[in-house]
């Protein structure tokens, strides 16, 4: 599924061409995907604009011009790709339609952002704008980990006397925003912590140390365009970088890349997940 890097480089690459830009006609091609889409959703989309585009852990949000705001979930494989861009970012003419194209929003200016999604685990809703940080899957959202509310006081205190691994507390999206299973092996990695060490146990100066590593590696991450693995795309149809740079994830077996370890890198199964991590440098 992709993460916070993946998500926000989606939305980096469709705000040039959605945001200030008229939704001139929402073709909508399924009723559903991982839920109902609401009611009369072509109509309520058609003619409207786009103010602003936003992310909300790894949600995009489309704030428009008649107070409700498109909020989008990419799920296992969904996709949002541009093509037919006036602003020359990208080279891509419209395509044939394809099989799983289920939303297409053709924009004024010419753009046509098209949401294809095989597995159909991806999401769209309406939402009221004014109140949209309340909505069920936002209201409970931890801090986005490249803002300012995301502090080493703010992650001491979320991990205090929690008697879990502090890999599975770092992907509870309670305690923040938007990491999934790839950075946060890739953060535990670099902060030398056991993903099987308890979170309440770890000192206050080691847990401090995580906030500016797991923002090191997020941002690492956006400037490569993400990682792709399977499906995931930037809005431009090309593939994510970061996986290139991996020092743990996906590398069971390989040696450690610090250069005098002379490790292997492990993997382990945690709340049904794989975990990667060096049994030398991790502790």
């Amino acid at each position: 599924m992709p993460e916070l890097p993946e998500v926000e480089t989606v939305r980096r690459g469709l705000a040039p061409v959605m945001e200030g830009a008229v939704i001139a006609q929402a073709q909508i091609y399924r009723p559903d995907l991982r839920w109902p889409f609401p009611e009369r959703m072509s109509e309520r989309l058609t003619g409207a604009r786009v103010l602003q585009l936003r992310r909300r852990s790894k949600y995009i949000l489309a704030d428009l011009d008649r107070g409700e705001t498109l909020l989008v979930h990419l799920g296992m494989s969904g996709r949002m790709l541009v093509s037919g861009d006036p602003l020359g970012r990208f080279v891509h003419d419209h395509p044939a339609p394809e099989k799983h194209d289920h939303v297409v929003l053709n924009m004024d200016n010419g753009a046509r952002i098209t949401f294809n999604d095989p597995r159909r685990f991806g999401a769209m809703d309406l939402l009221d704008t004014a109140t949209a940080e309340a909505h069920k899957l936002l209201a409970s959202i931890g801090p986005e980990p490249l803002g300012n509310s995301f502090t080493e006081s703010h992650l001491v205190g979320a991990l205090d006397s929690r008697n879990m691994p502090i890999k599975s507390a770092l992907l509870d999206q309670k305690i923040v925003a938007g990491l999934g299973n790839i950075y946060v092996c890739e953060a535990l990695f670099r902060s030398g912590i056991h993903p099987a060490r308890k979170a309440g146990r770890i000192s206050k100066s080691r847990v401090e140390t995580l906030v500016p590593i797991i923002r090191e590696v997020l941002e690492t991450a956006i400037e490569a365009g993400g990682s792709s693995l399977r499906d995931f795309r930037q809005a431009d149809g090309e593939l994510g970088y970061f996986q290139h740079s991996f020092d743990v994830y996906g590398r069971e077996g390989e040696p450690c890349k610090v250069a005098e370890c002379g490790q292997t890198i492990h993997r382990i199964v945690q709340s049904g997940r794989s975990t990667f991590y060096c049994p030398s440098c991790q502790r």
